[in-house]
């Protein structure tokens, strides 16, 4: 957290929170990504437009942002191809195994008081602790 930004990190929790809420008001739905994604595999006739649209808003939201003259910093991925592969796999095991995503359980539903997302949240949150502990500060990697 070299360059926080406390205005615009507000700014950006109030709008995930509100799109979360809406999703949730509008459409009885939790704005979980991964079962946004899973939910197109396969298609369900007649709820297909919506999750298009949403993971659409993901994909286009930094590049309009930048069009206006957003300043994106860059990213710079350290770990290999076949690290990331890895992960990747992980993650998605996880999800499946959690029943949701960090965005399912630590956005939505510790917001509506899950206590399922509430103790989920809390494994996600305790695993990445020990992840940047192992990797960065055991390993030294």
């Amino acid at each position: 957290m070299d360059h926080f930004t406390p205005v615009s990190a507000l700014v950006g929790g109030m709008l995930i929170g509100g799109s979360a809420a809406l999703i949730l008001i509008l459409n009885g739905r939790v704005a979980g990504i991964s079962g946004i994604l899973g939910g197109l595999l396969p298609p369900s006739r007649g709820d297909v437009s919506w999750r298009i649209a949403f993971l659409a808003g993901l994909l286009l939201a930094p590049v309009i942002y930048r069009a206006f003259g957003g300043a994106i910093p860059p990213i710079t991925v350290e770990a290999s191809v076949p690290v990331l592969a890895i992960a990747g796999f992980l993650v998605g095991f996880g999800t499946r195994l959690g029943a949701g995503c960090t965005s399912g359980h630590g956005v939505c539903g510790v917001g509506r008081g899950s206590p399922r997302s509430i103790v989920a949240t809390a494994v996600f949150t305790a695993t990445a602790i020990v992840t940047v502990l192992v990797t960065r500060h055991l390993l030294g990697a």
